[in-house]
């Protein structure tokens, strides 16, 4: 092991002047990694810096801690640790390795490494393949992990990938060298521990190199989809702009890239959560965009809203309900939608974003407040009043913007502007007495 151990670093071109971040957990897996790597230092004299994380949910994480820190300090190695105090995400695998990550990244950062090391080997991979397969993922994801992965400023290592856990297992065993053992890693209630007790000891006994199929197939699907990355972000920069699909543009690509934006869209607004989305997603969303339906939403995980309205599709991130408002405009107004109300001395524009108003025919102070059940406006120039919900779909405003939407009302509660949409029949033009100008931007 140690002989390919130092042909992967070399195909890397690891040097003297290097420094290598190792993320250790104490476990057979990492410390026979770091073991090998210590060796290795009289080949090429880098520098190993053990990055440790205490993720505090069993009562033998801190000796663990104490156990990798003591390991080191004998062997001359940098230590690193931190210890999680609290979770607060429902889904704490997840959420750990997030928080590993974070830390591993920060130490790479403190220590100015080129390259974060890590112990995954080729069971790993395999259970993380059929996890993936199981559960349905994209083209990237059923490839599972890769041997290499660069990074904004580093770049992330597993010389392990082409070894199983056995090979490991018998090479710490065979040099002696010690590790803690994780229990929890025996309970069949963790999906990956059933793939690791009852799926992959089948497949091993059908082919004892099965790991080495696994690795061409990852390799494989990388390789494929790095051409299909290139043209999915191609169709991406076409249909898919500010956060907003374009229904007809999307409709036009082959059905294999519709799929691949819609993955791609959904790594951009889940980032670390993506594990949370699988094929189902996907298809909904897809048959939301295609349904006859004008106005129609789905909710995804982590309060993620999809809203399709008209001819465009955009993703949203609730933050629970937001509550009706209702604001004195007396000089200006910043509005829960991120526009703004202001009262001005004078302007040559006329459009809708501009409102005049003769202070003699309106009831001060002004309002402006979201819509209510029934409103109703007398639009400038007709007869007779409409709908606010008519005028916002005539106005393919989305549905989610349209509870926002504000509306300027007199003391009466007499609608008398539509911010950006309409004027109603208190509108004074250029030409006519006014004393009061609002403008919305």
């Amino acid at each position: 092991m140690k002989e390919q151990v130092l042909a992967f670093l070399r195909k890397y071109s690891i040097c003297e002047k290097d420094v290598l971040v190792v993320g250790v957990s104490g476990g057979p897996d990492s410390l026979t990694l770091l073991s090998i790597l210590k060796d290795l230092t009289k080949e090429i004299p880098y520098s190993l810096v053990c990055a440790h994380v205490n993720h505090n949910v069993r009562r033998v994480s801190a000796k663990e801690k104490i156990f990798v820190e003591d390991w080191c300090k004998k062997n001359h190695i940098f230590f690193e640790s931190m210890t999680i105090e609290q979770y607060g995400d429902d889904n704490f695998h997840n959420e750990a390795r997030n928080l590993r990550y974070q830390f591993f990244e920060s130490v790479v950062h403190k220590y100015h490494a080129a390259y974060l090391i890590t112990a995954h080997h080729g069971d790993d991979l395999m259970e993380t393949i059929l996890m993936r397969i199981v559960r349905g993922s994209s083209l990237k994801g059923y490839s599972g992990f890769s041997e290499v992965v660069p990074m904004k400023d580093y770049t992330i290592l597993r010389p392990f990938i082409t070894f199983t856990k056995d090979e490991i297992l018998n090479y710490a065993h065979q040099h002696k060298i010690p590790y803690v053992t994780d229990k929890s890693n025996f309970k069949s209630k963790y999906t990956r521990n059933r793939y690791r007790k009852k799926v992959l000891p089948f497949l091993k006994q059908e082919d004892p190199l099965v790991h080495e199929k696994f690795l061409k197939f990852s390799r494989l699907l990388s390789a494929y989809n790095e051409f299909i990355d290139g043209q999915t972000k191609k169709a991406l920069a076409k249909v898919y702009k500010d956060r907003c699909l374009s229904i007809p543009l999307y409709l036009e690509l082959e059905p294999l890239l519709q799929m691949e934006v819609i993955h791609s869209i959904l790594e951009e607004v889940y980032q670390d959560d993506l594990m949370l989305i699988n094929d189902r997603h996907v298809q909904l969303i897809h048959e939301l965009i295609t349904s006859r339906k004008s106005n129609a939403f789905i909710y995804l995980p982590n309060e993620v809203k999809v809203i399709k309205s008209y001819e465009e599709l955009r993703l949203v991130i609730e933050a629970g309900e937001v509550a009706s408002y209702e604001i004195e405009l007396i000089d200006y107004a910043f509005l829960p939608n991120g526009k703004h109300l202001e009262m001005i001395d004078k302007t040559e524009e006329n459009g809708n974003d501009i409102c005049r108003l003769a202070s003699s025919e309106v009831s001060l102070p002004l309002y402006v407040r979201t819509r209510k059940h029934g409103d109703k406006m007398e639009l400038l120039g007709t007869i007779g009043h409409r709908k606010i919900k008519d005028i916002m779909i005539d106005a393919k405003i989305p549905i989610d913007e349209r509870e926002l939407w504000p509306i300027v009302v007199d003391s009466k509660g007499e609608i008398v502007w539509l911010p950006g949409l309409k004027k109603s029949k208190f509108n004074k033009t250029k030409q006519e007495k006014y004393d009061i100008i609002i403008r919305y931007y």
